[in-house]
């Protein structure tokens, strides 16, 4: 037995010129002419996917490119608005702080800063009249010194008094331990009964913190005073990007956003921080005030 040769093993052709190839018969101009077919196919079509290819990109690059500027304009209006609120709220942030210090100065030169005067120079009688030569402190003279000496202990504590207040005023000392012990202590300093709610599973900015221990503060003030009340309500949570000021109280009701009121001055404090400020007061009560700020700032 003899071994086919290579020729064989890839294909004969006959004396006609065809190849047999897996069982098909193929001439040589047969095969060229398929080869020549597919080729003039691929060109043109080719051409024309790649004008189309270039025609997508060329597409998708426009739209990546005016897409983002048709929404700036689209959005132009809204953009404006808020960049004159931002503006707006800077401008009420900057007077704030201004009236604050100016305030403090005020509150100093008149308050603290007098009593404490006052304090000196009756001490500095009382030292007159105890250190008179051969000075002999018996009956009125010892009255008089007495009574320096007691005017002077009385404004020493008033101006302390005072001064407690204002740095309270400036930052509460109760929100280091947070806002929830921070309101339990206002709670228990409120001339009405109080009820506290306290969800607080993270603590927000101090900013925050403060903002809304003032808001309490003046809501249970404006209760005692205004309504009525027998009783308050506060409930604070701290939500995801939020936190929650709930004040509520059981008097007549009434309560309304008035220009130069305690709750307009409130609203505007909580509105330089994009927070919102919601009161729902009918005649006959209850008076509802809500406050919603971000946790953070």
């Amino acid at each position: 037995m003899t071994n086919a040769s290579p020729s064989a093993a890839r294909g004969t052709f006959t004396a006609f010129g065809a190849r047999h190839v897996r069982g098909v018969a193929l001439t040589r101009w047969a095969a060229a002419a398929c080869f020549v077919i597919a080729g003039v196919v691929l060109l043109v079509f080719g051409q024309w996917w790649g004008a189309v290819f270039f025609l997508v990109a060329a597409l998708n690059g426009s739209l990546a490119y005016l897409v983002p500027r048709w929404n700036m304009l689209r959005d132009a209006p809204k953009n404006v608005e808020r960049v004159r609120e931002l503006q707006r709220s800077r401008a009420l942030v900057v007077d704030d702080a201004a009236a604050r210090l100016r305030r403090i100065e005020q509150d100093l030169h008149d308050g603290a800063q007098a009593q404490m005067v006052a304090v000196v120079m009756k001490l500095a009688l009382a030292r007159d009249h105890l250190s008179a030569p051969a000075a002999r402190i018996e009956g009125a003279d010892l009255d008089r010194v007495l009574g320096l000496v007691v005017a002077a202990h009385s404004g020493g504590m008033e101006a302390i008094t005072e001064l407690r207040d204002l740095a309270r005023g400036i930052h509460p000392p109760a929100l280091g331990e947070g806002l929830g012990a921070a309101l339990a202590g206002l709670a228990e300093r409120s001339d009405l009964p109080v009820e506290l709610v306290v969800r607080m599973p993270q603590r927000p900015s101090p900013a925050i913190e403060t903002i809304a221990y003032f808001c309490a503060a003046e809501l249970l003030t404006n209760a005692a005073k205004h309504s009525g009340a027998q009783r308050a309500h506060v409930e604070v949570s701290h939500q995801p990007g939020q936190v929650r000021l709930r004040v509520s109280d059981d008097g007549t009701g009434g309560a309304r956003l008035q220009p130069g009121g305690g709750l307009a001055g409130l609203a505007e404090r909580v509105k330089n921080v994009d927070g919102r400020l919601q009161v729902e007061s009918p005649a006959e009560g209850p008076t509802v005030v809500t406050v919603e700020l971000p946790s953070h700032v």
